[in-house]
């Protein structure tokens, strides 16, 4: 856990100096200082709400104070326990970081930039984002290369961040093996799939088949059975149609046959009697 080393600064400005308050009003730099070392007694009996009153009077008096802000965002950070969820522009933790950025950025001293930065990187740190804590901590070391503290939370940062990152690796690595079992049983599944819808097939052609044969086989037996009895009905004699009609045939000959020859003796006769009836 990284110990977090809370700078309370106090002024060190003449008593004649003047500020400029939001009123446009001309105060001394003694009120700004006297409200800033009421926060910082407060800030020591750890009555961290009591002392942001006092940080924020300071800064009405002087609204450019550098270290009037900075002590407000320690205090701010004690009171949001330096917490994650810094989203909601009310939580403590988020107006300690709003005020610590600017900081960082336009405080007049090295020294005030550089416990900016290195609050920040505590911040970075809690959230567990350790590549932001890196950069923060080394903007630390180059405002103030002997800050002993920023350079040791820097290497167990650095080491978080190896860390985070060799998990982020073996996840990643976990869900692409998992990505390829999971394709694998899919393409076995497919293949399942297919196999069975081809050999469905290869059995409905089968039968197909089966059926196109079998009605084949009775078509033939069918058609080797009418042979045979056309076969059967030559060689074994006529139908009985067939038969009377021959039958009809014949006495119809017959009796034609008949009538000639009844024909050819009723004319003979006739000539017998002729002959037999001229007179000599």
């Amino acid at each position: 856990m990284i110990k977090r080393f809370i700078v309370i600064l106090l002024l060190s400005l003449t008593a004649t100096t003047t500020v400029w308050a939001d009123d446009n009003q001309p105060v001394t730099v003694k009120k700004e200082r006297n409200h800033i070392r009421a926060g910082n007694s407060l800030y020591n009996k750890k009555r961290y709400a009591e002392a942001e009153v006092e940080y924020r009077k300071a800064l009405q008096v002087a609204p450019q104070s550098a270290v009037a802000q900075f002590n407000l965002a320690t205090t701010l950070l004690k009171q949001g326990g330096g917490a994650a969820g810094q989203e909601d522009k009310n939580n403590p933790v988020k107006q300690a970081a709003d005020i610590l950025t600017d900081l960082a950025k336009h405080a007049p001293t090295k020294s005030l930039r550089s416990k900016a930065n290195y609050d920040l990187g505590n911040l970075a740190y809690s959230n567990q984002d350790y590549g932001q804590a890196v950069e923060r901590y080394k903007q630390a070391l180059r405002e103030d290369s002997s800050d002993d503290q920023a350079r040791y939370n820097l290497r167990l940062a650095q080491l978080k961040l190896k860390q985070q990152q060799q998990q982020q690796q073996q996840n990643k690595d976990q869900n692409k093996d998992k990505n390829q079992d999971q394709d694998k049983d899919k393409k076995d599944q497919d293949k399942d799939k297919q196999d069975k819808q081809d050999k469905d097939k290869q059995n409905q052609d089968k039968k197909d088949q089966d059926k196109q044969n079998q009605d084949k086989q009775n078509q033939d037996k069918q058609n080797q059975d009418q042979q045979k009895q056309q076969q059967q009905q030559q060689q074994g004699g006529m139908s009985q149609q067939n038969a009377e009609q021959v039958l009809k045939t014949m006495q119809n000959q017959e009796n034609a046959t008949q009538q000639r020859i009844n024909a050819a003796k009723a004319q003979e006769e006739r000539r017998e009697r002729a002959r037999t009836n001229r007179k000599w």
